[in-house]
């Protein structure tokens, strides 16, 4: 039996998509297959195999190691993998040992940009079958499962900034490399501080039309290409889809942008904030809300004019701010992302709701009756892993709901309302992921450990660097 097969892995959706995939890799003369897995950063990492040899892996698997799990955001190993349970009290993790890659056949896709190859999300176990407990799309799919047993499913619409910029030198010279390398150099596609203007818009057309038709070609439910207020930023917006889904889509979305845009001449940046003048921050807003598997429909709905949100609704919210600064790591992972956390600046500085407000960290959206009822979470940044991202919301409204906790009045002034003020740096957010038992029983005291372990990692190589700010303050004062 396959390793498919003898762990039944595969639902029969997925094993009529196994059909279709290999019909189509016949069809389409297909050379290569790209096995993918996203990591702990929600960045796709994984093996291109020839076709022949990617068919054959779909139910036996495809080894990778598992030194790919111990990697910060610079790609430098932060655990000790060559001691006894690898840094990670785990046998399986010790040595650089391998775990397998099963592909999910449902997420095939051939790649418009390299159309003679094909592309397959999947999902990583150890050789007993037991699914990788540093997965992020597990822990993912698991939070689903709970919510599924509920009776509801997680309904996701998707905001994302970012920037595209001409790239004028790659900087491949040989003393550019490094661990991180040197960043690109670039330039403008437009001055920005035209918002939503047609003449910014037709600027950056030319590339724009380039991703819009790749993206679209993949399947993905673009809704609208928009200029952004600052230079040469714009925001893709998706339409609303269930479960895995919206989180698969935007791990391929940012892979694919930022391939799409190399190969024409530009270069994409889901970094938050870059170190560029006059630029801006961009950031993730992520629209929530629950269906019921009844039938009933939309959850969040009010189906009285006396409030905005059904009880449901406000339990659900009322967890989101009870868990904000526990949570604002998973929506704002790096440590570029905090500078965008301003008061008076269209992002949130504290845990407070409005309706209808940009200025809140949760903007309620809709009315009674209204079955496009949601949460706009605004907290998050476009670099976030949205496996993350999306559990965490889920699991911090679902504790509203079984504690029927309370949000409060809508905050018509947020940057004057008395609330709890969001993290100011990534350090005070893994503080309070650390110190917050809830999120240390929802995902475990061993993923959270494991997660808190890398991002210090990061933050303490981050400390270690004299930055541009200090060397200006003190090297003539003292």
């Amino acid at each position: 039996m396959s390793f498919v097969a003898r762990h039944a892995l595969w639902s029969d959706e997925k094993k009529d998509a196994a059909h279709r995939l290999r019909r189509i890799a016949e069809e389409r003369n297909l050379e290569t297959i790209r096995l993918s897995f996203p990591d702990q950063h929600g960045i796709l990492r994984g093996k291109t195999l020839v076709a022949t040899e990617a068919l054959g892996s779909l139910e036996s698997g495809c080894t990778i190691t598992t030194t790919l799990l111990a990697k910060d955001t610079a790609h430098r190993t932060v655990f000790p993998v060559f001691t006894a349970g690898g840094g990670f009290g785990m046998k399986e993790m010790e040595g650089a040992a391998d775990v397998l890659m099963v592909p999910d056949p449902t997420t095939f896709r051939v790649l418009p940009w390299a159309p003679d190859a094909g592309w397959v999300l999947c999902d990583i176990h150890f050789a007993d079958g037991r699914p990788v407990p540093f997965s992020t799309r597990h822990l993912y799919r698991s939070v689903l499962n709970t919510l599924g047993n509920r009776g509801y499913d997680f309904i996701a619409g998707l905001e994302v900034e970012f920037h595209i910029f001409k790239l004028d030198d790659p900087r491949m010279a040989p003393e550019d490399a490094g661990q991180p390398g040197q960043p690109p150099s670039v330039s403008l596609l437009s001055h920005g501080y035209q918002y939503l203007t047609e003449q910014r818009y037709d600027l950056m057309e030319p590339a724009l039309e380039i991703i819009r038709r790749d993206i679209l070609a993949l399947g993905l439910p673009l809704r609208s290409v928009e200029v952004e207020f600052g230079p040469s930023q714009c925001e893709f917006t998706f339409a609303p889809e269930s479960g895995l889904a919206p989180a698969d889509n935007m791990v391929l979305f940012r892979s694919a942008v930022k391939q799409i845009a190399r190969r024409h001449g530009y270069h994409a940046t889901f970094m938050c904030r870059p170190k560029l003048p006059n630029l801006f921050a961009s950031g993730w807003h992520l629209h929530q809300s629950l269906a019921a598997r009844d039938g009933g429909g939309n959850a969040f709905m009010a189906k009285n004019g006396g409030e905005i949100l059904s009880a449901l609704g406000r339990n659900y919210l009322a967890g989101l701010l009870a868990h904000a600064r526990a949570s604002a790591v998973f929506a704002t992972p790096t440590i570029n992302g905090y500078k965008r956390y301003r008061s008076y600046s269209l992002a949130p500085d504290r845990a407070i709701w409005g309706r209808d407000n940009r200025g809140v960290m949760i903007r309620v959206l809709g009315g009674p009756n209204d079955p496009a009822t949601r949460l706009e979470n605004r907290i998050g940044e476009p670099a976030a892993n949205p496996y993350l991202y999306m559990a965490s919301q889920i699991l911090a409204g679902l504790d509203g709901v079984d504690r029927k906790l309370d949000p409060g009045p809508s905050a018509d002034t947020p940057y004057e309302a008395r609330a709890e003020p969001l993290p100011k740096s990534l350090r005070e957010a893994l503080g309070a992921l650390n110190d917050d038992a809830f999120f240390r029983q929802a995902l475990g005291a061993e993923f959270v450990d494991y997660y808190v372990h890398i991002k210090n990692a990061e933050i303490d190589r981050f400390q270690a660097e004299v930055s541009d700010w200090e060397h200006r303050e003190y090297f003539e004062m003292f």
